[in-house]
């Protein structure tokens, strides 16, 4: 038996999973299950012992280069069904890395991490200065390129973004006349929510002069660039102080050897009654390491923190955790919109790119998706505070807050309709 055939004997027990091999044999694996579609993949010369020696590197590699063909189902479904097979709460294991691999790739995880200022804005560009094209293709209008927020797994992608913004701004408790601070701040989105819903004075900083120029752009067009400013600039060198600091789908860009650094520095820059508010994917168990495929090809320097890690990058510099949140399946949901979007648009990403690199985004996405519907992986909202009194002693404000927002949402959109 070929060793790829003992390593998916021991990891599919349910599927089915056909192979064949580059010699023409076949081999199935796992019994029918109604909650997975059947996957059959072919393997061409080469690609078992690569996917053998790292199946997470070589399975992707495989597929980009079209060593591994999907001949029934599509990669999303290869992927959820060896993940579901190997669920991160059932604790299988079957998938995880040798100890002698684990303490190689900690090193290296170590030495990657170190993100200093410089190298920091070469990987910001990396992933984000990619063409707007691409991303006007399978994100929202709005651009939210983070966690939506599910309050029905049948809402719509636009939904989930509009309600994830609202469940977050609820959470700053604002009032007039603050000042904000949107660490990471994409395309502008969160930035002209808050001014829009709120009336506060929000400056959002970047790394990414591709965003940056979009963003500076939405708020010229608004007719509010005196209010809702941008800036290229890491937060190591900001200077002044905000009543509130919110900062979404960044802190996965920090590195750990740099979060004392962001917690301490965020300190500095709120007022004394200042609260932030910080959404991050995270690692649902300890510490771990960033896989070869995401460091290699989508995310380079780029860590997912375990609480463990983000908690002790705040204590003792005298700030209150407030309020924690973790959302499950959300990211899940939000990915799977964006991985059907980049398969119906197929041919305009092939055009902007080539068949390899279409091969890579969806590999991306559905391996991300997975990794919140099977693996260890959720989202973080962690507030903050420096003082005890400047929130109320309850959550009541925060739901009151999010339907308030949410009911203004409704009512624009019925303008809309009418």
């Amino acid at each position: 038996m070929a060793l790829i055939d003992q390593f998916l004997a021991r990891a599919v027990k349910r599927g089915p999973l056909t192979v064949i091999h580059s010699n023409g044999s076949t081999r199935s694996f796992g019994e029918p299950d109604p909650g997975l579609k059947p996957v059959t993949i072919r393997l061409h010369r080469g690609a078992a012992s690569a996917i053998v020696r790292d199946p997470s590197l070589g399975a992707a590699e495989c597929y980009m280069d079209g060593r591994l063909e999907l001949e029934q189902g599509d990669i999303f479904d290869l992927l959820n069904l060896v993940t579901a097979n190997n669920r991160w709460e059932e604790g299988t294991g079957t998938l995880n890395p040798t100890p002698l691999r684990r303490a190689v790739e900690a090193v290296t995880h170590r030495i990657g991490r170190y993100n200093m200022a410089r190298r920091s804005k070469r990987n910001v560009a990396h992933h984000y200065d990619l063409s707007d094209r691409l991303y006007d293709l399978f994100l929202d209008a709005d651009r939210q390129y983070s966690c939506a927020y599910y309050t029905d797994p049948s809402n719509s992608l636009e939904q989930a973004q509009a309600d994830k913004k609202a469940h977050i701004v609820a959470k700053l408790a604002l009032e007039p006349g603050m000042k904000v601070l949107d660490i990471g701040c994409g395309w502008g989105g969160m930035a002209l929510y808050i001014h829009a819903k709120t009336g506060a004075e929000v400056l959002g900083i970047t790394l990414s002069e591709e965003q940056l120029k979009v963003a500076r752009r939405r708020a010229a067009e608004a007719g509010v660039a005196d209010k809702v400013r941008f800036e290229l600039i890491d937060y190591r060198a900001l200077e002044g102080q905000f009543d509130r600091i919110v900062s979404v789908g960044m802190f996965e860009h920090v590195g750990p050897a740099f979060y004392r650094t962001f917690f301490r520095k965020c300190h500095q820059l709120l007022t004394p009654e200042g609260v932030m508010l910080l959404h991050t994917i995270g690692r649902a168990g300890g510490p771990g390491v960033t896989d070869k495929f995401t460091m290699k090809y989508i995310f380079p320097g780029g860590y997912i923190p375990a609480l463990s890690e983000m908690v002790r990058g705040y204590e003792g510099l005298r700030m209150f955790a407030t309020d924690v949140e973790v959302l499950r399946l959300h990211y899940g949901y939000t990915l799977k919109a964006w991985y059907d979007r980049t398969v119906a648009a197929h041919d305009q990403i092939v055009e902007l790119y080539d068949e390899r690199f279409y091969r890579m985004w969806t590999f991306y996405l559905a391996g991300s998706c997975v990794s919140f519907l099977n693996g260890g992986l959720v989202n973080y909202q962690l507030q903050l505070s420096r003082s005890r009194d400047a929130l109320p002693i309850t959550r009541d404000y925060m739901l009151e807050g999010e339907q308030a927002l949410r009911g203004g949402e409704a009512e624009a959109r019925e303008r809309l309709r009418a």
